[in-house]
Protein backbone atom coordinates (compact mmCIF):
# COMPACT_ATOMS: atom_id res chain seq x y z
CA UNK A 1 0.00 0.00 0.00
CA UNK A 2 1.05 3.57 -0.68
CA UNK A 3 0.02 6.72 1.19
CA UNK A 4 -1.74 9.44 -0.81
CA UNK A 5 -2.70 12.94 0.30
CA UNK A 6 -6.29 13.84 -0.61
CA UNK A 7 -8.30 17.07 -0.43
CA UNK A 8 -11.81 16.11 -1.50
CA UNK A 9 -13.62 19.44 -1.14
CA UNK A 10 -12.55 22.13 -3.60
CA UNK A 11 -14.51 24.88 -5.33
CA UNK A 12 -13.81 26.81 -8.54
CA UNK A 13 -14.97 30.08 -10.07
CA UNK A 14 -18.15 28.22 -11.02
CA UNK A 15 -19.28 28.38 -7.39
CA UNK A 16 -20.64 31.87 -6.65
CA UNK A 17 -18.58 31.96 -3.45
CA UNK A 18 -15.41 30.82 -5.26
CA UNK A 19 -12.67 33.41 -5.69
CA UNK A 20 -11.79 34.49 -9.23
CA UNK A 21 -8.33 32.95 -8.80
CA UNK A 22 -9.94 29.52 -8.50
CA UNK A 23 -9.80 28.71 -12.19
CA UNK A 24 -9.28 25.05 -13.14
CA UNK A 25 -5.68 25.67 -14.21
CA UNK A 26 -4.70 27.64 -11.10
CA UNK A 27 -6.44 25.18 -8.80
CA UNK A 28 -4.50 22.25 -10.30
CA UNK A 29 -1.21 24.17 -10.11
CA UNK A 30 -1.79 24.95 -6.43
CA UNK A 31 -2.84 21.36 -5.65
CA UNK A 32 0.44 20.17 -7.18
CA UNK A 33 2.44 22.70 -5.16
CA UNK A 34 0.71 21.52 -1.99
CA UNK A 35 1.69 17.92 -2.65
CA UNK A 36 -1.84 16.63 -3.16
CA UNK A 37 -2.23 13.30 -4.93
CA UNK A 38 -6.04 13.24 -5.01
CA UNK A 39 -8.48 16.14 -5.35
CA UNK A 40 -12.26 16.28 -5.26
CA UNK A 41 -14.03 18.88 -7.39
CA UNK A 42 -17.18 19.93 -5.58
CA UNK A 43 -18.68 23.09 -6.98
CA UNK A 44 -22.08 23.96 -5.57
CA UNK A 45 -24.72 21.99 -7.48
CA UNK A 46 -22.64 21.71 -10.65
CA UNK A 47 -20.22 19.21 -12.17
CA UNK A 48 -19.31 21.33 -15.18
CA UNK A 49 -15.64 22.02 -14.33
CA UNK A 50 -14.84 18.52 -13.13
CA UNK A 51 -13.79 16.82 -16.38
CA UNK A 52 -11.56 19.73 -17.44
CA UNK A 53 -9.82 19.65 -14.07
CA UNK A 54 -9.46 15.88 -14.31
CA UNK A 55 -7.66 16.35 -17.64
CA UNK A 56 -5.38 19.10 -16.31
CA UNK A 57 -4.65 17.25 -13.07
CA UNK A 58 -3.67 14.08 -14.91
CA UNK A 59 -0.76 16.00 -16.42
CA UNK A 60 0.48 16.69 -12.88
CA UNK A 61 0.03 13.11 -11.71
CA UNK A 62 -3.01 14.03 -9.61
CA UNK A 63 -6.14 11.86 -9.52
CA UNK A 64 -9.48 13.70 -9.60
CA UNK A 65 -12.77 12.67 -8.04
CA UNK A 66 -15.44 14.33 -10.17
CA UNK A 67 -18.65 15.45 -8.55
CA UNK A 68 -20.47 18.27 -6.83
CA UNK A 69 -21.44 19.61 -3.43
CA UNK A 70 -25.20 19.16 -3.52
CA UNK A 71 -27.55 21.09 -1.24
CA UNK A 72 -30.46 18.98 -0.02
CA UNK A 73 -34.02 20.08 0.66
CA UNK A 74 -32.98 20.49 4.32
CA UNK A 75 -30.08 22.71 3.13
CA UNK A 76 -27.44 20.20 4.20
CA UNK A 77 -24.32 20.07 2.03
CA UNK A 78 -23.40 16.69 0.56
CA UNK A 79 -20.30 15.67 -1.39
CA UNK A 80 -21.28 13.41 -4.30
CA UNK A 81 -18.72 11.80 -6.62
CA UNK A 82 -19.30 9.70 -9.71
CA UNK A 83 -17.12 6.86 -11.10
CA UNK A 84 -17.12 7.87 -14.78
CA UNK A 85 -18.22 10.49 -17.32
CA UNK A 86 -21.55 8.81 -17.99
CA UNK A 87 -22.62 8.73 -14.35
CA UNK A 88 -21.27 12.27 -13.88
CA UNK A 89 -23.64 13.46 -16.61
CA UNK A 90 -26.48 11.64 -14.86
CA UNK A 91 -25.59 13.57 -11.69
CA UNK A 92 -25.67 16.84 -13.63
CA UNK A 93 -29.03 15.91 -15.16
CA UNK A 94 -30.34 15.09 -11.67
CA UNK A 95 -29.20 18.49 -10.41
CA UNK A 96 -30.69 20.31 -13.42
CA UNK A 97 -34.02 18.56 -12.88
CA UNK A 98 -34.30 19.17 -9.15
CA UNK A 99 -32.49 22.47 -8.45
CA UNK A 100 -34.91 25.20 -7.43
CA UNK A 101 -34.63 27.72 -10.25
CA UNK A 102 -33.90 31.20 -8.94
CA UNK A 103 -31.92 33.67 -11.05
CA UNK A 104 -28.48 34.47 -9.70
CA UNK A 105 -27.72 38.04 -8.65
CA UNK A 106 -24.01 38.15 -9.41
CA UNK A 107 -23.49 41.49 -7.67
CA UNK A 108 -24.87 39.97 -4.47
CA UNK A 109 -24.03 36.25 -4.49
CA UNK A 110 -21.03 36.29 -6.84
CA UNK A 111 -20.34 35.30 -10.43
CA UNK A 112 -20.80 31.69 -11.58
CA UNK A 113 -18.27 31.40 -14.39
CA UNK A 114 -17.56 28.47 -16.64
CA UNK A 115 -14.04 28.87 -18.08
CA UNK A 116 -11.58 26.88 -20.18
CA UNK A 117 -7.99 25.90 -19.40
CA UNK A 118 -6.80 29.30 -20.71
CA UNK A 119 -9.09 31.03 -18.19
CA UNK A 120 -11.32 32.35 -20.98
CA UNK A 121 -14.96 32.73 -19.94
CA UNK A 122 -17.21 30.35 -21.85
CA UNK A 123 -20.49 30.91 -20.07
CA UNK A 124 -22.12 32.11 -16.87
CA UNK A 125 -24.63 29.94 -15.06
CA UNK A 126 -27.94 31.83 -14.85
CA UNK A 127 -29.55 30.06 -11.88
CA UNK A 128 -28.24 30.42 -8.32
CA UNK A 129 -26.11 27.35 -7.64
CA UNK A 130 -26.11 27.65 -3.85
CA UNK A 131 -29.85 27.04 -3.81
CA UNK A 132 -31.31 23.71 -2.67
CA UNK A 133 -32.61 20.77 -4.63
CA UNK A 134 -36.16 19.55 -4.01
CA UNK A 135 -34.74 16.22 -2.76
CA UNK A 136 -33.94 15.27 0.83
CA UNK A 137 -30.70 13.82 2.19
CA UNK A 138 -31.84 10.19 1.91
CA UNK A 139 -33.11 10.60 -1.64
CA UNK A 140 -29.79 12.09 -2.74
CA UNK A 141 -27.88 9.33 -1.00
CA UNK A 142 -30.03 6.71 -2.74
CA UNK A 143 -29.36 8.30 -6.14
CA UNK A 144 -25.59 8.36 -5.62
CA UNK A 145 -25.56 4.74 -4.47
CA UNK A 146 -27.63 3.71 -7.50
CA UNK A 147 -24.89 5.17 -9.71
CA UNK A 148 -22.20 3.36 -7.66
CA UNK A 149 -20.80 6.71 -6.61
CA UNK A 150 -19.35 8.02 -3.36
CA UNK A 151 -21.56 9.90 -0.88
CA UNK A 152 -20.06 11.98 1.95
CA UNK A 153 -22.03 14.46 4.08
CA UNK A 154 -19.94 17.63 4.22
CA UNK A 155 -18.41 19.38 7.27
CA UNK A 156 -20.75 17.71 9.76
CA UNK A 157 -19.22 19.70 12.63
CA UNK A 158 -20.23 23.08 11.22
CA UNK A 159 -22.99 25.28 12.64
CA UNK A 160 -24.47 25.89 9.19
CA UNK A 161 -25.31 23.79 6.12
CA UNK A 162 -24.43 20.49 7.80
CA UNK A 163 -26.42 17.49 8.96
CA UNK A 164 -26.01 18.58 12.58
CA UNK A 165 -27.08 22.17 11.95
CA UNK A 166 -30.02 21.35 9.68
CA UNK A 167 -31.32 18.13 11.24
CA UNK A 168 -30.00 18.51 14.78
CA UNK A 169 -28.03 15.25 14.58
CA UNK A 170 -26.28 12.89 12.19
CA UNK A 171 -28.76 10.17 11.16
CA UNK A 172 -26.92 6.94 12.10
CA UNK A 173 -28.85 4.95 9.48
CA UNK A 174 -27.97 7.26 6.58
CA UNK A 175 -26.16 5.44 3.79
CA UNK A 176 -22.80 7.11 3.25
CA UNK A 177 -19.18 6.16 2.64
CA UNK A 178 -17.70 8.63 5.12
CA UNK A 179 -18.36 11.85 7.01
CA UNK A 180 -16.36 15.00 6.42
CA UNK A 181 -15.13 17.19 9.25
CA UNK A 182 -13.66 20.66 8.81
CA UNK A 183 -10.14 21.78 9.70
CA UNK A 184 -11.56 23.36 12.86
CA UNK A 185 -12.14 20.08 14.71
CA UNK A 186 -10.84 16.54 15.17
CA UNK A 187 -12.45 13.12 15.07
CA UNK A 188 -12.05 12.90 18.86
CA UNK A 189 -13.92 16.16 19.34
CA UNK A 190 -16.62 15.13 16.86
CA UNK A 191 -17.21 11.86 18.70
CA UNK A 192 -17.85 13.69 21.98
CA UNK A 193 -21.08 14.99 20.44
CA UNK A 194 -21.82 12.02 18.18
CA UNK A 195 -20.43 8.89 19.89
CA UNK A 196 -22.71 6.69 17.79
CA UNK A 197 -20.39 7.41 14.83
CA UNK A 198 -17.36 5.78 16.46
CA UNK A 199 -17.21 3.07 13.77
CA UNK A 200 -17.59 5.54 10.87
CA UNK A 201 -14.92 6.69 8.44
CA UNK A 202 -14.01 10.39 8.62
CA UNK A 203 -12.26 12.55 6.08
CA UNK A 204 -10.92 16.07 6.53
CA UNK A 205 -10.91 18.59 3.69
CA UNK A 206 -10.16 22.25 3.07
CA UNK A 207 -13.48 23.32 1.50
CA UNK A 208 -11.25 25.77 -0.34
CA UNK A 209 -12.84 28.76 -2.03
CA UNK A 210 -9.50 30.61 -2.25
CA UNK A 211 -6.19 29.44 -3.72
CA UNK A 212 -4.35 29.87 -0.42
CA UNK A 213 -6.68 27.34 1.24
CA UNK A 214 -6.16 24.46 -1.21
CA UNK A 215 -4.71 21.57 0.79
CA UNK A 216 -5.03 23.43 4.11
CA UNK A 217 -6.79 20.31 5.40
CA UNK A 218 -6.51 16.85 3.89
CA UNK A 219 -6.88 13.14 4.42
CA UNK A 220 -4.32 10.36 4.05
CA UNK A 221 -5.44 7.35 2.04
CA UNK A 222 -3.60 4.04 1.86
CA UNK A 223 -4.26 2.50 -1.55
CA UNK A 224 -2.69 0.10 -4.01
CA UNK A 225 -3.19 2.54 -6.87
CA UNK A 226 -5.01 5.75 -7.75
CA UNK A 227 -8.44 4.62 -8.93
CA UNK A 228 -12.04 5.38 -8.01
CA UNK A 229 -12.63 1.84 -6.77
CA UNK A 230 -9.51 1.95 -4.57
CA UNK A 231 -10.64 5.22 -3.00
CA UNK A 232 -14.07 3.76 -2.31
CA UNK A 233 -12.42 0.74 -0.67
CA UNK A 234 -10.35 3.07 1.52
CA UNK A 235 -13.49 4.89 2.68
CA UNK A 236 -15.16 1.55 3.39
CA UNK A 237 -12.03 0.27 5.15
CA UNK A 238 -11.86 -2.99 3.21
CA UNK A 239 -9.04 -5.12 1.76
CA UNK A 240 -6.41 -3.33 3.83
CA UNK A 241 -7.21 0.10 2.40
CA UNK A 242 -7.77 2.97 4.82
CA UNK A 243 -8.43 6.68 5.13
CA UNK A 244 -7.64 8.99 8.05
CA UNK A 245 -7.88 12.77 8.54
CA UNK A 246 -4.50 14.40 7.95
CA UNK A 247 -4.95 16.82 10.85
CA UNK A 248 -5.12 14.93 14.13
Amino acid sequence: MKAFRADLHLHTVLSPCGDLEMSPSQLVTQAHLMGLNIIGITDHNSTKHALLIKKLALGKGIFTLCGAEITSKEEAHLLCFMPDAESLQKLQDYIDTHLLKIKNKANYFGEQLLVNEKEEILNEEPFLLINALDKDVNEISDFVYEQEGIFIPAHIDRAAFSLTSQLGFVPPDLKCHAYEISKHTTVKQMLTTAPYLKEACFIQSSDAHYIIDVGAAFSVMHLKELTFSEIKKALEGVDGRSCKPGIK
